[in-house]
């Protein structure tokens, strides 16, 4: 007499399998989103500060701040937009903004230059969301 041995899997363990997964990706996808919010943030914030660097090295030659991004060699991170509002002799105010967070942003002010939002204590950068 011959016996048939099954081998595979039942409708069940299946089942299993992919409630199981279901129930990591649902933990899981937030969780990216998060650092990847994180990240986008932490990149403003690094053109922010490399702008701040930038300005200062260009005020030691020039006795003043700029708004032109070419003559301060600066180059900012993909994504990012960097707008430099104001710069005089005394001061210069930027905000930066990611085109895959474009209703948040990230601001810094220098010197007299007027605040900027979201920006409230000289020199700190500061972000929206």
């Amino acid at each position: 007499m011959r016996t048939h041995e099954t081998s595979g899997f039942t409708l069940i363990e299946l089942l299993l399998v992919v409630v199981v997964i279901g129930i990591l990706a649902a933990i899981s996808i937030p969780k990216f989103s998060e650092v990847r919010t994180k990240a986008f943030y932490a990149t403003l914030k690094a053109d922010l500060k490399n702008l701040a660097t930038l300005q200062d090295i260009y005020h030691n030659s020039n006795y003043s701040y700029s708004t032109n991004q070419t003559d301060l060699e600066f180059v900012v991170s993909d994504g990012v937009t960097v707008t430099i509002g104001e710069a005089t002799g005394t001061g210069w105010s930027a905000t930066a903004a990611h085109a895959a967070m474009p209703s948040q942003s990230c601001a810094l002010y220098h010197g007299d230059a007027a605040a900027v939002a979201p920006a409230t204590v000289v020199g700190v950068t500061e972000c929206s969301g």
